[in-house]
């Protein structure tokens, strides 16, 4: 079975536009809709394989750019913190739920899963039907929070000569991710400037703006444990094993944050989970959505 997407858009917090892409099932619509939102520096289209899978399985899925990446417009005021996307992810959901009838199911990676954490706090009972974070916890490890924040960095500005340049440097990044077989799907992680070059498609000020993604760090995460153990909703983590950005420890600590909360552990896979292990983590999601319409 096909899905059907089509383009649409949603206001954020800010009055800002959303680009975004809903995948409608071609048979009948069941169970909740499902709001994905991707890590930071990437786009919709990260979620393609599994915004099908779940479409097919009869569920409306949204795969939105968050604030100033890819196709959604980059805010005047530069605002990237965590509190910015958590906002929007509220009005996001919340413009589903008048849409579909239903609340969302909201599945985040990364700084995806971060705003829809933050989001269940900010917006209150109610906002979402659940909620799967994508490898990521309160308890982030440092050096992988560094790490991966200094490839975003490093040729941001500057950025590369042709696609196979980028392909070549996250290669070096990843190098126990498969070679990639076509370069379409990184291409749309890209935007060619003026002059020739490909540049990342969001907005440089989310790393090194006055309001950027490290905006307010000192107190974060404690609020992002305070988010986590008033969560009440359904939830799914899903680690990658090799992650380099929530290790064991962390997990521990989340699950005696959140003891309802289910747990899978993808092994193959790193802190990209849906890239690396896209079968295994659909899998772990389908398998969720089930138990929530009690198909489980």
């Amino acid at each position: 079975m096909q899905d059907m997407k089509t383009r649409t858009e949603f206001t954020g917090a800010s009055n800002n536009r959303l680009a975004a892409d809903v995948h409608e099932p071609r048979g009948t619509v069941h169970g909740n809709p499902v709001l994905l939102l991707h890590g930071g520096g990437q786009t919709r289209h990260a979620w393609g394989g599994a915004a099908r899978r779940m479409a097919d399985a009869g569920h409306s899925a949204f795969t939105l750019d968050q604030r100033g990446h890819g196709d959604s417009a980059w805010v005047e005021d530069k605002g990237y913190a965590f509190d910015d996307y958590a906002a929007d992810a509220v009005a996001v959901c919340r413009q589903i739920a008048a849409q579909c009838g239903k609340q969302p199911v909201l599945v985040g990676a990364s700084l995806g899963g971060i705003s829809g954490l933050m989001a269940e706090h900010l917006g209150g009972p109610g906002l979402l039907a659940g909620l799967v974070l994508v490898d990521i916890t309160p308890h982030m490890d440092a050096d992988g929070v560094s790490r991966i924040q200094g490839f975003m960095a490093a040729r941001m500005r500057e950025g590369f000569a042709t696609l196979e340049e980028a392909a070549a440097a996250i290669a070096a990044y990843l190098p126990n991710r498969a070679p990639r077989r076509s370069l379409d799907g990184l291409a749309k992680n890209l935007r060619q400037g003026e002059d020739g070059r490909y540049r990342w498609h969001w907005d440089p000020a989310f790393i090194d703006g006055p309001r950027n993604i490290n905006h307010g760090s000192d107190t974060g995460q404690q609020r992002l444990v305070e988010a986590a153990r008033g969560l009440k909703v359904p939830v799914l983590l899903v680690r990658g094993q090799q992650s380099e950005l929530v290790t064991e420890e962390a997990v521990a600590a989340f699950r005696e944050m959140v003891p309802h909360a289910d747990f899978v552990d993808v092994s193959g896979a790193g802190h990209m989970v849906a890239g690396d292990r896209n079968d295994a983590f659909n899998d772990a999601v389908s398998g969720f959505l089930d138990k929530l319409e009690g198909r489980g």
